[in-house]
């Protein structure tokens, strides 16, 4: 028997990711803490410091998944969440409960809009800045629950093993 199953995904018995940690480098580290951590809202996990003025805070962000999206995609979420503008080759996006007043406290707090809150024909609201360290930050706000989401043509539900 193979390693992989009919839908493409590793068998329980391959080894799996305990966890994704996005490393950004910030030149400003404290102003680029006091975001993330003060303004988005992510929670402390660790914080080491080293020699030579080395800082590393690690913030927790919840659930992790790694979309990985072709060309294609990327042109045509550029199109809807930004009329056109050009997404980063590595953009992080963050669900949030309220995208609106989401987006309106990291712009108070530092980030650059480089698109409104909008409904996506997925119906999700989602924004679009620049943060702290140069990061491109999408906030997304689902509006209807998964199950109803799972019914639109299209949508290819993955394993939750």
């Amino acid at each position: 028997m193979s390693d992989e199953t009919t839908s493409g995904s590793a068998s329980p018995a391959a080894p799996r990711v305990k966890q994704l940690r996005l490393v950004v480098e910030a030149e400003d580290f404290e102003a680029a803490l006091a975001f993330y951590r003060d303004v988005l809202g992510l929670e402390p996990q660790a914080a080491f410091e080293g020699e030579g003025g080395a800082q590393v805070a690690i913030l927790h962000a919840g659930a992790a998944t790694l979309e990985l999206a072709n060309p294609a995609q990327v042109r045509m979420i550029d199109g809807i969440e930004t009329e056109g503008g050009r997404s980063d080759r590595l953009r992080v996006a963050f669900e949030v409960d309220d995208a609106v007043e989401a987006t309106e406290r990291l712009v108070a707090g530092g980030a650059e809009l480089e698109a409104e809150p909008r409904e996506t024909p997925w119906r999700s609201l989602n924004a679009r800045l620049r943060g702290p360290a140069g990061l491109q930050v999408s906030l997304f706000q689902e509006l209807e629950p998964l199950e109803e989401r799972t019914a639109r043509d299209g949508f290819q539900p993955g394993t939750t093993e």
